[in-house]
């Protein structure tokens, strides 16, 4: 009877996740966002390099935090042309309202902001969907107006601040 006590234990314990590893927490990763003031008509539509460049920085951060194991990727379909006509970095916490509306636990946000073809830079805020504190902001200044920039001002960003021990989203 002890020995069988002693393997159903050793059978639970095995079974259950470790304290060490944290549950992946569900992030509604919205489309990044393009402040352009380098331009004189500034409510004309950005033209379609930086849409291009403003989709793949978008999807490029939800494939590198799903690969990291910290954050399962919450489809946002359901709420995507509603997030889409906002200007979800000024929208007084809409962000965090859609993330809610979709299930998700943090709400991502992500903005590049224009000042000429030299001068930009990119920024990642990471919010609790639920009380719509600031859990990280992640920026960082880039220099040039290409694909290369973008995305190696996300990656390291990604790598040096959002998943960085110590410094970016907490597990």
């Amino acid at each position: 009877m002890r020995g069988c006590k002693s393997l159903v234990t050793a059978l639970l314990i095995a079974l259950l996740p470790s304290a060490g590893q944290a549950q992946a927490r569900s992030a509604a990763i919205f489309e990044f966002e393009l402040t352009d003031t380098s331009r004189d008509n500034q409510l004309a539509p950005h033209d379609a390099e930086h849409q291009a460049r403003l989709a793949e920085v978008s999807e490029r951060l939800r494939k590198h935090l799903a690969e990291s194991g910290r954050f399962s990727v919450t489809d946002i379909a359901p709420v995507a042309k509603e997030a889409h006509a906002s200007n979800l970095q000024s929208c007084g916490g809409c962000d965090v309202s859609l993330a809610g509306k979709v299930g998700a636990d943090l709400a991502i946000t992500g903005m590049v902001h224009k000042v000429s073809n030299l001068i930009l830079s990119m920024m990642i805020i990471v919010r609790d969907a639920k009380t719509g504190n600031n859990l990280a902001v992640a920026q960082a200044s880039m220099r040039g107006d290409t694909d290369e920039t973008w995305n190696r001002t996300l990656d390291w960003l990604v790598r040096n601040r959002l998943l960085a021990p110590d410094y970016g989203v907490r597990r």
